[in-house]
């Protein structure tokens, strides 16, 4: 990422799995979006750049709340305590099942040869 960021421009980083910009409201803070299936995903189309999801700017005095759709910013309003609270709870939830079911596809895979094949003659003896 460069040092100085440009109004109106989306940087990323596939390397870095991250994002950075501008404040859309023009306030100058650097929002920074890590990229990844538990986080924001970046989209390129020939229009332009899409973030998923929402950029919620709460912890900065501006709090703007927007969408990168396209290249555009589209606005959207400002969020509750509460909101901001139950947006977060929804994320950690979100992380929580993803890395529950690496693991489980994890423990899977790896299970050693000799259970795989005690499994499967068990399972042989239950269908005879």
């Amino acid at each position: 990422m460069p040092k100085v960021l440009e109004p109106g421009v989306l940087y990323a980083s596939e390397e870095f799995g991250t994002a950075a910009h501008l404040c859309a409201c023009g306030c100058g803070a650097k929002i920074r979006t890590p990229l990844g299936p538990t986080e924001w995903t970046l989209e390129e189309a020939d229009e332009g750049p899409s973030l998923n999801p929402s950029v919620g700017n709460w912890q900065q005095p501006c709090r703007s709340h927007y969408w990168i759709w396209r290249g555009d910013v589209e606005w959207h309003g400002d969020w509750t305590v509460a909101q901001v609270e139950a947006g977060r709870r929804a994320e950690q939830r979100r992380r929580k099942a993803y890395f529950a079911e690496r693991e489980l596809q994890r423990q899977v895979q790896v299970k050693p040869a000799g259970q795989r094949v005690w499994e499967w003659l068990k399972d042989l003896v239950r269908r005879l």
